[in-house]
């Protein structure tokens, strides 16, 4: 099994955040969401995943070795793909073309879900979807009395399904889904200027394919500062009681933790109460704060902060009281007690 990730997204609503960091490494609950991506397709999937493509727009090394690290995890080789321009979907997946041979999975790289199911691989291909109160913001499917796709609809007007995609797809041959692809490519097919994978799914299930789904229990954006909070929030909670969120080498000085909070190695926290839902990265200082539903990333410093619905980057130093920030990396902020 090859597993396909399009992550040269610009990430351009989660700016300042994805001005240095590519979105799909944001943290969510201390690990990034790439990450838990990749653990929960792992956790779908009987047959084993050997290979992980990234598809990236660029590759900074300490990025290759985080993503190589997670294939490597997974027992998976990581192998970098590069797409210089951004063509749309379709364009994306096709640029791991390699890895477009027997059983594949795409999954995107800011798709964030709990699935609790096994990858049916005896369908011939699989669409996972989430039941969804409003339709008319998502791609749906529409589906035949079998259950099988009869049609893609991007956005509905008016009631079809609620079947929402969530971005994750399986194919038993991956070479039907790399032709479908090139043939877009070919004859230039575009929408809205760029090349769909929607469209190819389209071309595929008029020529025959079968398109089976299989529903998640929960499917979380990370679209926005507030949606990626309340990933957050929901990851914080899945865990709590799973495993340990507090690093053993945190340090807590006569502070106060509300569950459910994580906190990475070597943070530091003296006279503060943290949570509930706060995640702070490795090496963060905080002292003299109160701080709830945020993500504080590595390296920080918060002093005399009362923080509340707040994202700070990696590298931060925020001083003085606030009320809700958006802090990209490497940044300082200074105000009166």
């Amino acid at each position: 099994m090859h597993l396909i990730i399009p992550m040269a997204g610009k990430g351009k609503r989660m700016r300042p955040h994805t001005l240095t960091t590519p979105k799909p490494l944001i943290p969510i609950a201390g690990k990034p969401i790439v990450v838990r991506l990749v653990e929960e397709v792992h956790a779908a999937c009987a047959t084993p995943i050997r290979t992980i493509g990234f598809v990236v727009s660029e590759l900074e090394p300490a990025t290759q070795l985080q993503l190589t690290q997670l294939a490597e995890s997974m027992e998976a080789e990581a192998i970098f793909y590069e797409q210089s321009e951004a063509q749309g979907t379709a364009h994306a997946v096709l640029c791991a073309a390699a890895l477009l041979q027997g059983p594949v999975i795409v999954a995107f790289g800011d798709t964030l879900f709990k699935c609790g199911f096994t990858l049916d691989v005896d369908q011939e291909s699989v669409i996972w979807v989430k039941k969804v109160q409003d339709p008319s913001a998502f791609g749906v499917v529409k589906l035949d009395a079998q259950n099988m796709v009869t049609d893609f609809v991007e956005k509905p007007t008016s009631f079809v399904s609620d079947l929402a995609i969530i971005g994750i797809y399986y194919f038993r041959e991956g070479a039907q889904l790399g032709q479908a692809l090139q043939r877009l490519i070919d004859q230039g097919i575009r929408r809205d200027g760029e090349y769909q994978l929607t469209a190819a799914l389209e071309a595929m299930n008029k020529a025959g394919v079968q398109f089976a789904t299989q529903a998640v229990e929960e499917w979380l954006d990370c679209g926005n500062k507030t949606a990626t909070l309340h990933a957050n929030q929901r990851f914080l909670t899945f865990l709590q009681g799973e495993q340990d969120l507090i690093a053993a080498t945190a340090q807590l000085h006569n502070s106060v933790l509300i569950p459910p909070v994580y906190l990475g190695e070597q943070v530091v926290v003296k006279n503060t109460v943290l949570g509930p839902y706060v995640s702070v990265g490795s090496h963060a200082y905080i002292k003299d704060a109160r701080i709830q539903n945020s993500i504080i990333q590595t390296h920080s410093t918060v002093e005399n902060v009362t923080l509340k619905n707040s994202m700070l980057g990696n590298h931060v130093s925020l001083t003085g009281k606030s009320a809700e920030v958006s802090i990209g990396d490497y940044t300082t902020i200074m105000r009166d007690a």
